[in-house]
């Protein structure tokens, strides 16, 4: 939660980057299989979920549909 209320040092790129990541190896997909699903590329996919992307608010619901889950999954900091 500190994360959360530290907003000041919370990089939101890396948090929907990790976010993405996550989510899209708890469906057992790969980046490959991301892109083709997202119409993202395999590069995009990659750089985004190493945090060197700012992906748009459509962005966001695209790549969120793309492994099945809300944009909010996306969005929220996770505590380590």
């Amino acid at each position: 939660m500190k994360q959360f209320l530290d907003r000041g040092s919370m990089d939101m790129r890396k948090v929907i980057g990790s976010n993405f990541a996550r989510l899209r190896k708890s469906k057992g997909l790969t980046q490959e299989a991301v892109a083709e699903k997202s119409g993202f590329s395999q590069s995009y996919i990659g750089w985004l979920e190493r945090g060197q992307r700012n992906p748009t608010a459509i962005s966001i619901w695209m790549l969120a549909q793309s492994v099945d889950a809300m944009p909010a999954d996306l969005v929220q900091p996770v505590e380590d």
